[in-house]
């Protein structure tokens, strides 16, 4: 018996520091979680520029375009949560690499695609890859990379690599457009995705939660997707339709019913998909809060700021994608420098200096007028790109730093779901502000620019102080708990039973 037990306490103490070791391939397993990354995050823009090629070339409605656009964001919003679940319990390598297959197989189909038809269903299809290997990719990085500061530095690099892929969308997306056939904006994956498939394969090591096993909560599954792909589907076609529209106010009825047995589902279920103790961590809560904050403000801005130059500006596709090209680049330099100084001011300050930065540059963009130049806004979008370096990696450090590694999936789920409903939400709210105000500036006589310049100044204003309660809240929210600082894993498994 004595022996039997020595054993087991030498196998366990072995687990444990094979647990410890840091894999010698950590970094090659970062590059190509990355690249899949990038390759993901590129996708979400690089067919706006495309649109009216594509339009001409399959003779579509402008019903069906828009499906183009939103078929892709629908299912990958609609399946993130779901995503980084089966993620936790099935292996976030295995679910990882489905994704990359499903995504890069689809990417070939719509580069190949005939019609409008065939093409719309591969974007949905895009977006179920992506749901599935987006959570877990970080998931994976926070698993493998056992050493604070490495694991740090780690998240600072995929969050670069998200950055360049949002960034140099719209220029990629010009570039291929006007010099190629348009199917090259998603026949470009087939390469990356191999690429990305073989190094893997090599490299990303399977983890999953032990705790979990394979049970799994089918209610809070199908009532979360179903909730998530209500809401999503009423804020992209709630302006077309009407917010009064029969469609989608069922759209937020179906979703306000199915998030409500969702959270009577996560109560009750012995072995709950997220557990909701999670949201008591103060840290965790202000984290998700932060990102959805961004994400109302920067994606919208990102959004309305593109028609600027172009409607406004009459810059050309291209040139408007260049503009924001050295925005990424700033961000990830700055998304760099984030991990030492949240090494020595801490990574609440940090956040919260992004934040004021991201303040200074939308002041500084809300000064531009219908006679600004590619040069006068060159440094606002660089001054907005080194905030939302800044505040990135610490925000996602102090999610993922305070979730008990059997929900890291769940965790980075909950963070990309966050981005993309706030995001659309910015976009929704923002956008009825722009075109109130633009609608009362015709009226007054005012030509159709300068109208939707008001209304795109107003639009900023919004945003601007949603960023500045952003900088006190998460200030105060992302302080590090005095008993927990400093420690590797300050948040165990055993304070959510």
């Amino acid at each position: 018996m004595t022996s039997s037990m020595e054993s087991a306490s030498d196998q366990a103490q072995d687990q444990d520091a094979r647990r410890e070791a840091p894999d010698p391939l950590r970094w090659w397993s970062l590059l190509a979680v990355s690249l899949a990354t990038f390759m993901t995050y590129l996708d979400l823009n690089i067919i706006n520029v495309a649109i009216p090629t594509i339009q001409r070339s399959l003779h579509l409605s402008e019903a069906g375009l828009e499906w183009i656009v939103s078929s892709y964001l629908l299912t990958l919003a609609g399946l993130l949560l779901a995503g980084g679940r089966l993620a936790d319990a099935y292996g976030r390598r295995r679910l990882y690499m489905i994704g990359l297959i499903i995504f890069t197989l689809s990417s070939l189909s719509a580069g190949l695609a005939g019609n409008g038809g065939m093409l719309i269903s591969s974007r949905a299809v895009q977006g179920i890859g992506a749901a599935l290997l987006t959570p877990a990719t970080l998931a994976i990085i926070t698993n493998t990379f056992t050493d604070v500061k490495e694991r740090t530095s780690a998240i600072g690099l995929w969050t670069v690599s998200a950055a360049f892929g949002l960034a140099l969308g719209p220029v990629t997306g010009g570039l291929i457009t006007e010099n190629i056939r348009w199917g090259w904006i998603f026949l470009i994956n087939v390469p990356v995705g191999v690429v990305t498939l073989a190094l893997s394969v090599r490299t990303v090591r399977e983890s999953r939660s032990a705790a979990a096993g394979h049970v799994l909560d089918v209610g809070g599954l199908v009532t979360s997707a179903v909730a998530l792909f209500a809401v999503t589907y009423a804020l992209i076609e709630g302006n077309d339709a009407g917010w009064g529209a029969p469609e989608i106010v069922a759209a937020f009825v179906v979703a306000g019913i199915f998030a409500v047995a969702f959270f009577v589902f996560e109560t009750r279920s012995v072995a709950p998909m997220v557990n909701l103790r999670l949201f008591r961590i103060r840290q965790f809560t202000g984290g998700i809060t932060t990102q959805m904050i961004w994400a109302f403000g920067a994606l919208a801005i990102y959004f309305f700021t593109s028609m600027y130059l172009q409607d406004v500006l009459g810059f050309s596709p291209l040139k408007s994608g260049l503009l924001f090209v050295p925005m990424a680049f700033a961000l990830a330099a700055f998304a760099g420098f984030s991990t030492l100084m949240e090494g020595w001011i801490g990574g609440h300050r940090t956040v919260s200096l992004g934040m004021v930065m991201m303040t200074v540059g939308l002041i500084m963009l809300n000064m531009h007028d219908e006679h600004s130049t590619f040069a006068s806004l060159l440094p606002c979008l660089i001054v907005l790109g080194g905030g939302m370096g800044i505040m990135n990696v610490p925000m996602t450090n102090a999610v993922m730093q305070n979730t008990p590694e059997a929900q890291a999936g769940v965790a980075s789920a909950l963070l990309n779901d966050a981005r993309e409903v706030a995001g659309l939400l910015g976009i929704t709210i923002i956008g009825a502000v722009l075109r109130s105000q633009q609608t009362a500036k015709l009226h007054s006589g005012a030509n159709p620019s300068q109208a939707f310049l008001h209304g795109y100044h107003a639009g900023l204003w919004v945003a601007t102080a949603l960023v500045v309660i952003g900088i006190v809240f998460t200030y105060t929210t992302l302080r590090p708990n005095k008993e927990t600082s400093g420690l590797k894993d300050p948040v165990p498994a055993q304070q959510l039973t």
